[in-house]
């Protein structure tokens, strides 16, 4: 068996960038010359990145791009993968890094909402219950075809088609969550981190949390606990298990074709 020897990385961050069309041809150039591919997606409200490579050039560039103080608490998500899974190199300037349509929800305007971290979260599920004794949902705020290939135990899952389907489905049921420790969460944290914004605008006098690094952080530091299934990621992987490698047996879910 081939070794795998292709470092991946995922990241993001909500941060003001007006200057994201010069940066884009910046960040292109940087990878180009590395011989990296994946996606880069810039936008005024942040970055959103998933790259590969070999180890030295894929980190090169994140230390090139951690020179920018915008960027210098950067945080990477790594994998492993025995070939690059991207077809080529993308750095595109978007209206938003993640889509929601809502212009009111600025992450890099706003103060972050509170995050737990993969063990804390692990050991809350152990107890059923937080710190304070308030019983612990988990809201899954994925695509359906996503959820279907993993979740954590007992998700609270609204079979949104698209990320733009959220606040119309947290409306609805908004309810359900009324008294209870809420703890959204996605693949990397990106879509997680809009929605705890949107929670809290409810106006729900709960508290609210995000997964900080989503469920591959949570698989990188925390194992498959209270997790079943493996995580479908956006790249020719398909999906992740436990111990952040391509399942020998993947499971497909019966549904219809991946959408973005």
């Amino acid at each position: 068996m081939q070794e795998a020897q292709v470092l991946n990385i995922s990241s993001y961050k909500f941060v003001a960038l007006p200057d994201c069309a010069a940066l884009r041809e910046l960040l292109y150039q940087r990878a180009l010359a590395l011989g990296l591919k994946g996606t880069v997606l810039l936008a005024e409200e942040g970055i959103n990145l998933f790259l590969a490579g070999t180890a030295e050039a894929v980190r090169g560039w994140v230390a090139q791009l951690k020179q920018d103080p915008r960027f210098a608490d950067l945080d990477p998500k790594e994998s492993w993968s025995e070939a690059v899974p991207f077809k080529k190199l993308l750095v595109k300037v978007k209206g938003e890094i993640i889509r929601m349509n809502m212009p009111t929800v600025r992450p890099d305007q706003a103060e972050r909402p509170p995050a737990v971290t993969p063990e804390t979260l692990s050991r809350w599920l152990d107890q059923g219950v937080d710190d304070s004794g308030r019983p612990v949902v988990m809201l899954d705020t994925r695509n359906d075809f996503e959820v279907d290939y993993g979740t954590f135990d007992k998700a609270i899952d609204w079979r949104i088609k698209k990320f733009t389907e959220f606040p119309g489905a947290l409306a609805e049921h908004r309810e359900e969550l009324r008294g209870k420790t809420v703890v959204s969460f996605c693949t990397g944290g990106i879509r997680c981190e809009k929605a705890a914004i949107v929670l809290e605008q409810q106006g729900l006098d709960t508290p609210i949390y995000q997964l900080e690094g989503g469920i591959l952080r949570y698989f990188e530091l925390a194992g498959g606990k209270h997790y079943h299934g493996s995580c479908f990621v956006f790249d020719q992987r398909e999906a992740l298990d436990a111990g952040l490698r391509t399942p020998e047996a993947l499971v497909r879910p019966d549904s219809e074709a991946h959408r973005a």
